[in-house]
């Protein structure tokens, strides 16, 4: 008997010797990367980046409990890791870089009492064989998931590619959490969620109705992801944070927010004129809800833009212009530090399940307060004018804050002030964000 023109015996050996080759391969990989991470089902759109992974460094963190954080280059990331090594941790960072920069990191370690702590991977969260080599590298305890694309008016034109990436990114990352018996997770969500109902917002507010982008729908599809993983996987506790506005940077002046093209936020680009050619002008209000994007203020302030214009002048609040609660990203940070301290204590117990907080003040400022703000803090008039209101804006949006109080013992510190004084200092210090040249 032939089998493909082979003898029976001759072809019974190279089937053996295939076997067990197969067999040899999947064992160096486990103990090479450790176990292999489920694949969720479904379509997957491809991804890329470019340039090589960089490594984590052979560094020893001594006793610190290790955290990854997804998106750590990123503005609220690179923010969190300073505070996570304050707090006594050790961090693996694993970003693309498609919305960051390596800078950041960089100047991250030069911050903190403890570079050796911080570990850089240069990779996509939904590639499983990055974080299974990420995950196998060292023994992590606890995941912050930050890493999505973020821009309210992008993901209108391009809503497969934010379908795709924050929860494919989400699914993967669980994947992973499970098969390396990760028991913390803090995922990074948003107050987009809440959609058209009426604040102030508590955890117990309607979510789900009247969100009016697809970013907003990949946060609100990412919680019920969440709480469906957590039932199949009960002994995982995970904090869920939806975040308002977050504004400011750090107060050395040395990290920021410093997104590609052109900024969804206010802040950056109401920063008057170091630059003598306008570009063009921008809308204090990008997003329908949660609109005023806080780093256009500093784009104006520096001449990358003439002026703003605040879409709506005529609503129920004192000065008529619409009110969001800003939140500065420092506190921010310190949150979701409070929130892995808060899960390893329920982990310790025995105790899983998933919690959803408000990281707010709690408070109410409007457009033109901001505006006034940066002002001040930088001693320069920022031009705007007053347009119509847009469709879906709301009058006032902001945060009941009492849970985040009472479950994490955490509450927002700074004010408004100092969020417009850190920002300032921020885009004064690198105008052209993380390409200036440090002195």
């Amino acid at each position: 008997m032939r089998i493909l023109g082979l003898s029976a015996p001759v072809f019974r050996i190279l089937a053996i010797c295939c076997l067990i080759s197969f067999t040899s391969i999947y064992v160096s990989r486990s103990v090479l990367f450790g176990p292999s991470i489920p694949k969720a089902s479904g379509l997957r759109v491809p991804f890329s980046f470019s340039g090589p992974i960089i490594e984590p460094p052979e560094v020893s963190a001594g006793d610190r409990p290790r955290v990854l954080v997804t998106g750590g280059a990123g503005f609220i990331g690179s923010h969190t890791v300073v505070e996570l090594i304050g707090a006594g941790y050790a961090v693996t960072i694993l970003d693309n870089l498609v919305n960051s920069s390596p800078e950041s990191v960089a100047r991250v370690r030069k911050l903190v009492d403890a570079p050796e702590a911080i570990s850089f991977v240069r990779g996509d969260v939904r590639d499983e064989g990055v974080l299974s080599r990420v995950l196998s590298s060292a023994r992590h305890v606890a995941i912050i998931h930050f890493a999505a694309l973020k821009a309210v008016g992008e993901s209108i034109s391009r809503p497969l590619d934010y379908y795709e990436n924050n929860l494919g990114g989400l699914t993967t990352v669980l994947a992973a959490a499970k098969a390396y018996s990760i028991k913390q997770i803090v995922f990074s969500s948003s107050a987009t969620v809440y959609g058209n109902a009426q604040p102030p917002f508590t955890e117990a507010t309607t979510v789900g109705m009247g969100i009016t982008n697809p970013y907003g729908q990949t946060k609100y599809i990412a919680e019920i992801i969440l709480k469906d993983f957590n039932l199949a996987n009960p002994s995982i506790a995970i904090a869920c944070l939806r975040y308002f506005n977050p504004v400011g940077a750090h107060a050395s002046g040395s990290i920021g927010e410093d997104p590609q093209g052109i900024p969804n936020n206010i802040m950056p680009l109401c920063v008057p004129t170091l630059h003598d050619t306008p570009i063009q002008e921008f809308p204090a209000h990008l997003t329908p809800v949660f609109a005023p994007p806080p780093r256009s203020v500093q784009r104006v302030a520096v001449g990358k833009y003439p002026k703003l214009t605040v879409h709506g002048s005529d609503y129920d609040t004192p000065d008529g212009t619409a009110q969001r609660d800003y939140i500065h990203v420092v506190d921010l940070a310190k949150g979701h530090v409070k929130a892995i301290k808060f899960l390893s204590k329920r982990v310790a117990a025995g105790v899983g399940g998933t919690e959803v907080v408000n990281l707010g003040t709690g408070s109410a400022v409007s457009v033109l307060e901001l505006v006034k703000a940066f002002e001040k803090a930088s001693g320069k008039t920022i031009p705007y004018t007053l347009g119509p209101r847009r469709p879906g804006d709301v009058p006032a949006v902001w945060a009941d804050p009492a849970k985040a109080n009472t479950l994490l013992g955490w509450v927002a510190e700074k004010n408004i002030d100092d969020m417009a004084a850190d920002s300032w200092r921020w885009v004064s210090n690198n105008p052209e964000g993380y390409a200036t040249t440090q002195q």
